[in-house]
């Protein structure tokens, strides 16, 4: 019960905290301090948001957006986690490969996008490739952390129940990565979503990126704000539903 009570205590202080952030940008654009040209109302851009939702052209838009995110994502968590898997088990894997990803690693995203448009085009697999390219380094490292910091007890004790190398894998190791791992795909999902959205304003492909971009372009600040505000919805969806998934799959942790 008390449980219960907390968690409706937090969704209460949420729900006002977010109401404080509606009222005070009300506050702002109604005192004008700065120009309605730039900063509309929010009940503006709910207005517009709503029109925007109503025509076929935005769910295109948003449509095209998150397929392009979904994809490069799930490749991205499927190599990361298997590469990571393969790296964080062998101690000569890790020694030969590590320096090598971390020196790509840091590579800012905005500065491979011009060299993925000169081998690709401008076309979805570009956008693709560029999502999977900044994704993957998330969960790859987190991976690896998570199945090089085995507990070396754990390992002492499948040496002696003579479990074989695939029993260690999936009975010891995955567990233990599980967390690091779940926590790489969060960050990875985010950052997902934005690359899409970067790629697009950059590519000038159909997207919420270019309605976003072409809002700004136009002064149609109302446009802006909208888009701004269904890609927060976007990641707030998101990230919420897969942290529900890692909840139902580290459930025993909370035993």
């Amino acid at each position: 019960m008390s449980q219960l009570d907390n968690r409706s205590r937090s969704w209460f202080f949420s729900i006002l905290v977010f109401l404080g952030f509606l009222g005070l940008w009300q506050v702002v654009a109604t005192a004008e301090l700065i120009s309605p040209v730039f900063f509309p109302a929010p009940q503006k851009c709910f207005v517009t948001l709503y029109e925007q939702m109503n025509q076929p052209e935005f769910w295109q838009a948003f449509s095209q957006t998150i397929s392009r995110m979904i994809v490069g994502f799930s490749i991205a968590a499927f190599c990361g986690v298997t590469l990571g898997a393969i790296i964080g088990l062998s101690s000569r894997a890790r020694t030969y490969i590590e320096p090598t990803l971390e020196l790509i690693r840091p590579l800012p995203a905005s500065a491979i996008i011009p060299v993925f448009i000169l081998l690709m085009g401008l076309n979805d697999s570009m956008i693709v490739a560029v999502i999977l390219f900044s994704s993957l380094w998330p969960v790859l490292l987190n991976t690896v952390h998570g199945f090089k910091t085995v507990e070396p007890r754990l390992l002492e004790v499948a040496q002696i129940l003579h479990l074989s190398q695939m029993e260690v894998i999936f009975k010891i190791a995955l567990p233990n990565a599980m967390a690091d791992i779940f926590a790489g795909l969060r960050l990875s999902l985010t950052v997902s979503l934005i690359l899409a959205v970067v790629a697009e304003m950059l590519a000038g492909t159909t997207g919420l990126g270019q309605n976003i971009t072409l809002a700004a372009r136009s002064f149609r600040s109302a446009d802006l704000y909208a888009g701004i505000m269904v890609l927060g919805a976007v990641g707030y969806i998101t990230n919420t539903a897969l942290a529900k998934v890692e909840r139902h799959v580290l459930r025993w942790r909370a035993v």
